[in-house]
């Protein structure tokens, strides 16, 4: 009985060992299951962030490693917190890539479509065949961002941190995460830069300096123009250089305009190019007409300017106009200038005179010019 008893104890042990054995295995294969986990590299970037703006919104999450994802028939959702105004987001203003390509979305799932809609502040996008896979990347779009999408979401009216709750998968193995995003008031920035205008008329002192395809005759400063004596034939040319220095957003008009004819004081005069008739369109210089019944044809003087965009008619080479006491433009640009380049900032204009034998003697002609440098800022 002794013997008999031992051997009943043995075999009872090595029956229990078997099944120990087998429990544990059995322990270990359900664990390698895949298990619910948290999604990855979960964010949700807006478009605007400010208190009760209508924002979109871009969310990115991983699937993790060992994940069975997302099978079909299963949904994905994204939670807004209280505050998050939904409004009228629908399937059309939501859009859906799975490793940077677009899943076709619709109202209801119906086999590779998926269906998305919202409900409350629940997003719900549900497969009807489609999968995502373990280590997948996953992109929701929400708003304008979306193909097609013309609603937004509204942020709460009040700033703060909140979180945004996220599912992958349905049931045991469903995968979650969480991400939060930041509402609070834009910030204005201001700054202020002062008003610049610089304008410089200066001389040219050269003597066969060029100008709009002619020559200088005589030299000038910044405040006279003397044209010395002048004899019958013989055209006389003189020049200035004009430089305007501004940070204006629209520009200047430079204009130039006489007080009165060259005058002198026997009351003798030296008219506007041509011959009296204060011509305003550029045109080809040509001597006084000389007519003795017209005392406006003895002799005149006009004016070229070198600035090749003007808003008024451009001079083109050896092209004049009449002096005069209606302001003419000579000089001008639509934004800043510095001073120095040509046709923006610098220019130079001339100043021509021609008599004819019939001009009368006078030692003391003179007239005034009056530059108007006007900036828009």
């Amino acid at each position: 009985m002794f013997v008999l008893s031992r051997q009943g104890t043995a075999v009872s042990q090595a029956v229990a060992m078997l099944v120990t054995s087998a429990l544990v295995v059995w322990t270990f294969s359900v664990y390698t299951f895949a298990q619910a986990a948290n999604v990855t590299d979960v964010s949700d970037t807006l478009s605007d962030s400010d208190i009760s703006a209508v924002s979109d919104h871009t969310i990115a999450f991983t699937v993790p490693t060992g994940s069975a994802g997302v099978e079909a028939g299963e949904t994905i959702t994204v939670t807004f917190p209280a505050g998050f105004n939904m409004g009228s987001v629908a399937f059309g203003d939501v859009d859906l890539e799975v490793n940077t390509v677009d899943e076709t979305l619709a109202g209801t799932p119906s086999g590779a479509t998926w269906g998305a809609a919202v409900a409350g502040q629940v997003l719900t996008i549900t497969s009807g065949s489609a999968t995502i896979d373990a280590d997948d990347d996953v992109v929701i779009k929400i708003g304008t961002n979306a193909d097609g999408g013309t609603n937004q979401i509204t942020n709460p009216g009040s700033g703060g941190s909140y979180e945004i709750d996220i599912t992958s998968g349905t049931g045991a193995n469903g995968d979650a995460g969480h991400t939060r995003v930041a509402i609070l008031d834009n910030v204005d920035v201001t700054a202020q830069v002062d008003t610049t205008f610089d304008f410089v008329v200066s001389g040219v002192n050269t003597i066969g300096a060029s100008v709009n395809g002619t020559s200088t005759s005589a030299t000038s400063s910044a405040t006279e123009i003397p044209f010395g004596t002048l004899s019958a034939g013989v055209v006389e040319t003189i020049a200035q250089r004009l430089n305007v220095t501004t940070n204006a957003i629209g520009g200047f008009v430079v204009t130039v305009e006489q007080d009165q004819n060259l005058l002198s004081s026997t009351g003798a005069d030296i008219d506007g190019f041509i011959d009296g008739a204060y011509t305003n369109t550029p045109a080809a210089w040509q001597a006084p007409g000389n007519n003795i019944s017209d005392e406006d044809t003895w002799g005149h003087w006009g004016l070229t300017s070198e600035d090749s965009d003007l808003n008024t008619d451009e001079f083109g080479s050896d092209l004049w106009v009449a002096a005069s006491t209606t302001p003419r433009e000579i000089f001008s640009h639509d934004g800043p200038s510095d001073g120095t380049t040509d046709d923006v900032g610098s220019t130079t204009v001339g100043y021509q005179i021609e008599i004819s034998p019939l001009q009368e003697a006078a030692d003391d002609y003179s007239t005034t010019l009056t530059y108007i440098a006007t900036p828009t800022f």
